[in-house]
């Protein structure tokens, strides 16, 4: 049995610079706190949890004084910032530079659609920490989309601007663009150049779907490992099945079941940008040795 990792699989660099950040912090065997889980992966965050990372929640935050505190790759909303300057806390902030960007693009469109009543609209997955990040530059006055439903929530008699969350689908948000057209077209009160679309979706996490489309089709088997909490996971497992009906989403080898695979089977594992080498090949070696 030939066993694969795919070499595109793993964390993309945001994540990578974060749990970096995390670990030089740590260094010195002080406690660091981190503001939601610093990855989507349970395996990894009890790594960094036995080095003295702690998970805290937006309550935790507001009782935390004279401490450290780490902003994950998500970003964070204009308050958290207010809360830390308040309570004295040191932030170590690790927002992925993709993502401050696009903070920033999303609060100067708010401040300029505030002169025309127009909108901002987000097409991402509702309560994700990015999500928050970017709704918070609005006061949180966006509206977030995901499903053709939720563009009942949008007003076709005003103007409107649309961003994506970083780690959505490329294909998903050019469909939410077209549908939003669409409607647009159908009211006859606007002019296209009411609606503004800005494809804010990371490169580095939208070029994995073709990658794993083609490296899908050279298994018989695929393996992706995953934390079950990570939507980008999700998505590009869904990429994976549609190309082969013979792929398993696991968060760990102790989820793997030996009927999947025959003794002739060409293996590929791959993996979420959440998703740490180590873990990969931790699974690599579980499969070999079965």
């Amino acid at each position: 049995m030939k066993v694969t990792i795919d070499k595109n699989s793993g964390y993309c660099f945001g994540v990578e610079f974060a749990i970096k950040m995390a670990e030089d912090e740590m260094q010195n065997g002080d406690t660091l706190y981190c503001l939601g889980d610093i990855v989507h992966n349970s395996m990894e965050v009890k790594r960094l949890n036995q080095k003295g990372l702690r998970i805290i929640d937006r309550n935790d935050l507001m009782n935390l004084r004279d401490c450290k505190v780490l902003i994950r790759a998500h970003g964070e909303p204009p308050e958290t910032y207010q809360i830390a300057l308040k309570n004295n806390i040191e932030l170590v902030d690790a927002s992925c530079p993709v993502v401050l960007k696009l903070q920033n693009r999303v609060k100067h469109a708010y401040d300029k659609a505030s002169d025309v009543k127009g909108q901002i609209v987000i097409y991402g997955q509702p309560g994700h920490a990015e999500v928050i990040g970017l709704a918070g530059q609005t006061k949180d006055e966006a509206i977030v989309i995901t499903t053709e439903e939720d563009l009942n929530k949008i007003d076709f008699n005003k103007p409107i601007t649309l961003f994506s969350q970083t780690t959505k689908s490329t294909q998903g948000f050019y469909k939410i663009k077209s549908l939003i057209e669409e409607r647009i077209k159908n009211t006859g009160t606007l002019e296209q150049l009411d609606f503004e679309y800005n494809d804010s979706i990371c490169r580095q996490v939208s070029n994995r779907e073709p990658q794993l489309r083609k490296f899908s089709k050279e298994h018989d088997v695929v393996i992706f490992v995953s934390g079950k909490k990570s939507s980008n996971g999700k998505a590009l497992y869904g990429v994976c099945k549609a190309e082969n009906p013979r792929s398993y989403f696991i968060e760990n080898e102790t989820e793997i079941d030996p009927s999947w695979f025959k003794p002739t089977d060409s293996v590929g594992i791959c993996g979420a940008t959440s998703t740490p080498m180590w873990l990969m090949e931790q699974v690599s070696d579980f499969i070999q040795k079965l």
